[in-house]
């Protein structure tokens, strides 16, 4: 699958594997427990944007395509995916 945006997010998934490498570093020193725990903040916002914008993306490829297409078992399988996708998020 082509995606626009994969540099992008290959480039936040970098930036996040930095973090949680820093994080484990803080862990190791002992460090304040705010500290820590506000790296973890970032941590969980960065990973939201990088999850934004694979849904962004799904939505526009995947099923886009499945609506263009006409296929109505391609539509009501995309739609499952996403259905069971928002489910295991509760």
């Amino acid at each position: 699958m082509d995606r626009p945006d994969r540099d992008k997010l290959l480039n936040r998934l970098s930036r996040i594997e930095g973090q949680v490498r820093g994080i484990h570093r803080m862990v190791d020193e002992d460090r304040y427990c705010i500290d820590v725990l506000t790296q973890l903040q970032a941590v969980r916002a960065a990973l939201s944007r990088v999850e934004t914008m694979m849904l962004r993306d799904h939505l526009g490829h995947c099923i886009e395509g499945a609506i263009s297409s006409g296929d109505a078992a391609d539509q009501r399988a995309k739609a499952a995916e996403i259905i069971a996708l928002l489910e295991r998020a509760r």
